[in-house]
């Protein structure tokens, strides 16, 4: 079984996933202060939303202490369930930061403004694309090298980061040139409050899911079924059930063999099953194989 991690992963885990949050809280921090010196709410909007990456960052961090710990006698699953309540909770966060927003967004589009926002404001999202684009780069690339999913879908909240400031530095630009225009920058408030929201969903909708043992996608279950049938002696494969925790599976499965081979033999062809599924199949952190004799009459 699969419970914990390698140092070498930890250490690198803990670098880039550091230098992240280091970046996230300085460049929210940035763009609040140009958003309200430059009197931009999409700037200030799009603040809130880098603080989600600084949630992803602590959670990742929080994760590789606790939640891949070695399973013991009172957690035989292990610790996983931790980073799904932590993860669920960033997502209610967000969900309420994001219904915020959009809220202020739209019952100050009919405020009347003298002036749009000045051209400081367009700091922030302009740093925003170039540094998070660098940011999503670098942490997918140490995650696919380590095969952490966790690494990698933090990579892509950087990149989604990144996206939301495009709309946010068009919006501003406009509004700053004329301020006719300034509706345009509550309108990019209310388009950054729908990445928010959008995020926050699925986080959510992903951490619930693992709460009630949502099972693997189709894909996955395929390759499982795949790579167990490709074991010598394996004759037919059913009842495969699996669980997501954290970032990888539980699987169970219905192994069916000669049923004139000895008890020695089924138990290696199943100890061989576990470990092909261990090694070539999708994220596994432990696999349990049932053992059952081959009927030819026997139906999928």
């Amino acid at each position: 079984m699969k419970n914990s991690l390698s140092k070498s992963h930890i250490k690198k885990i803990k670098k880039v996933t550091w230098l992240g949050l280091i970046v996230n809280i300085l460049l929210s921090a940035f763009k609040f202060a140009v958003g309200v010196i430059g009197k931009s709410q999409a700037v200030v909007a799009d603040a809130v939303h880098s603080l989600s990456d600084v949630g992803t960052d602590f959670a990742v961090l929080f994760g590789v202490k606790f939640w891949s710990s070695p399973a013991d006698s009172e957690h035989p699953y292990g610790h996983w369930r931790i980073e799904t309540l932590i993860t669920a909770i960033i997502g209610i966060a967000l969900f309420v930061a994001g219904v915020d927003i959009v809220y202020k967004s739209i019952t100050t589009m009919k405020e009347v403004h003298k002036v749009g926002p000045s051209m400081i404001a367009i700091a922030g999202p302009l740093v925003s694309v170039v540094l998070k684009e660098v940011l999503y780069r670098w942490t997918r690339s140490v995650g696919k090298n380590i095969k952490s999913k966790a690494l990698i879908a933090n990579a892509w909240h950087h990149r989604s980061d990144a996206l939301s400031s495009i709309p946010v530095l068009f919006a501003v630009l406009l509004a700053s040139i004329n301020p006719k225009f300034v509706i345009v920058d509550h309108i990019g408030a209310f388009v950054v409050s729908i990445f928010i929201i959008k995020v926050s969903w699925d986080i959510l909708k992903e951490s619930f899911g693992e709460f009630v043992d949502v099972s693997a996608p189709k894909k996955d279950v395929k390759k499982i079924k795949d790579v167990a049938m490709k074991v010598t002696g394996v004759k037919s494969i059913h009842a495969v059930r699996t669980r997501k925790l954290g970032s990888g599976l539980h699987v169970d499965l219905h192994v069916l063999v000669d049923g004139n081979i000895t008890v020695k033999e089924g138990h290696d062809i199943s100890e061989e099953v576990k470990r092909e599924l261990m090694e070539k199949g999708p994220e596994i952190f432990d696999v349990v194989v049932h053992l059952e004799p081959y009927k030819e009459s026997f139906l999928n």
